[in-house]
Parts: C-alpha cells; structure tokens; sequence
C-alpha cells in the first residue's frame, strides 16, 4: 500500500512502489522511480530523471536530482541513479549528472549520508560509505566502497577517494587518496593503514600484513614512484588486494598522496 500525505505533491506520471511513503509538503517530479518500500520525509524534492532504490530512507528538507551548479548545463536530459538501503538525512543535496561527466550521478547501496552533505554532479559514490555530516563533494568525484568521509572533509573535482578509506574531519583533498589508506589534515596528507577499518572489513592478518608493507614500499620509503610499484608488483604477487591497490595508484591523473 502506498501512503501519500495529502498535502504532498505527487505527480501523476511518477512512479511509486508497493509500501512507498511520502510525507507532508513533499514533491515528486514526473520522472522519478521510487522502489518498494522508500521513505520521503516531509519537505523533501525529489525531481529530474530520479531513480531511487528499495528501503532507501529520505530525511527532511533533502533535495534529489535537481539541475547541477555547472555554467555548462542547458537542461540535457541526464540522470541521478540512487540504490537501495540508503540512508540520506536532512537537507542532503544530490544533484543530476551532466554531458561532460557522463550524464549520470550514481549512488550505491547501503550508504549513510548526513546531514547537509553536498554530492555534486557526475559523481559516482560505490557502496557502504559513510559521508558525515557537512561533506562536500565537487563534480565527477569517485567514491569506491566502504569509504568514511569525516565531518565537514571536501573533495576537488574529479579526484578518487579508494576503497576502505578512513578520512578525517576537516581533511580536504586534491589529489586521490589510495585505498586502505587513512588520511587527516587541512591539506589532506597520508597517515598510515586504516587497519581498524580492515580488520571491521574481515581482512585477515596475512591480508594485512601484505597491504603494510606495500605502503612501507609505496609511501615510506625513498623510492621513486616507478621504482616502488616495481617492487610492490614483484614482492607481493600474491596479493589481491595490494593489486588493487597498484590499480588504482596507476589510474591516477591528478597523482596520489604520499
């Protein structure tokens, strides 16, 4: 049964399913899906080409899918992609895509984002993130899973942040952080293994013990860039995990922090 309040705007074209709530004074555009069981606060807009994905919950005055802050959008036809189980809290802005990055915004599964958090477009945040509360992230930023932005942390446009990144409050970053790595600071700097956060993942000791010495190679030691992934490549073949990590380091167009 869908549960509409009556002071709520839905529009006839939009499409709602089974257990959908939507709350009072809220508005639903012509193009939006939302799965079964999704909660829409009072307050809340949700509009553009908007899909939203089962039992995600939407906190008061959010706003989805409106157009993105970028001089270059003429009200393409592009999209905000939304899976399930998310939680967004109060006044969370997530904005469509553009031409340029690809035309779609896309967020995850089973992600928590706080309150006022800004997620601009173009961006691609993966799965079991957590965006505390006041985080901002410019256009085309990458977010890969498991991530945990800190209160108040800032992303540049078009950098990455890896997997199983631990990032402290007030850290803005310029450059991609790699993953497993911790991070902290005004300027964003490296801090070490996010090893708590490992270990919270299941990652075993050997696992562990693998990723601490790529970073003693990679971030450590005196070695050039080159020079480390080499040895990294070759001392821990083994390793899916550092492999990934070698991946992503040499994916980099903005540079990684060291």
């Amino acid at each position: 049964m869908i549960d509409v309040h009556p002071s709520a705007l839905v529009d006839p074209k939009a499409r709602l399913g089974a257990g959908v709530k939507v709350g009072p004074y809220s508005v639903i555009g012509p193009e939006v899906t939302l799965a079964d069981g999704v909660e829409v606060g009072a307050h809340v807009v949700v509009t553009g080409q908007t899909t939203v994905g089962e039992a995600t919950r939407i906190f008061p005055f959010t706003s989805l899918g409106d157009e993105p802050q970028d001089k270059s959008f003429s009200g393409e036809r592009t999209r905000l992609e939304i899976g399930a189980a998310n939680v967004i809290r109060e006044h969370v802005t997530v904005h469509v895509g553009t031409p340029r990055g690809g035309g779609c915004t896309r967020i995850g599964d089973d992600n928590l984002i706080m309150t006022s958090t800004h997620v601009g477009h173009d961006c691609q945040i993966g799965s079991h993130v957590i965006l505390a509360s006041y985080t901002g992230l410019a256009g085309h930023v990458i977010i890969e899973d498991f991530v945990v932005l800190g209160a108040y942390a800032g992303i540049h446009q078009f950098c990455r942040v890896g997997e199983s990144v631990m990032c402290g409050a007030n850290a803005k970053l310029s450059l991609d952080a790699p993953p497993f790595a911790m991070v902290v600071g005004d300027h964003a700097r490296l801090a070490g293994l996010n090893t708590v956060g490992l270990k919270r993942r299941g990652f075993g000791p050997e696992q562990r013990r693998a990723l601490k010495r790529a970073f003693r190679l990679l971030f450590s030691s005196k070695l050039r860039l080159e020079v480390a992934l080499a040895q990294v490549r070759e001392e821990l073949a083994d390793s899916e995990e550092v492999a990934r990590l070698v991946r992503f380091i040499e994916k980099s167009e903005r540079g990684v922090l060291r």
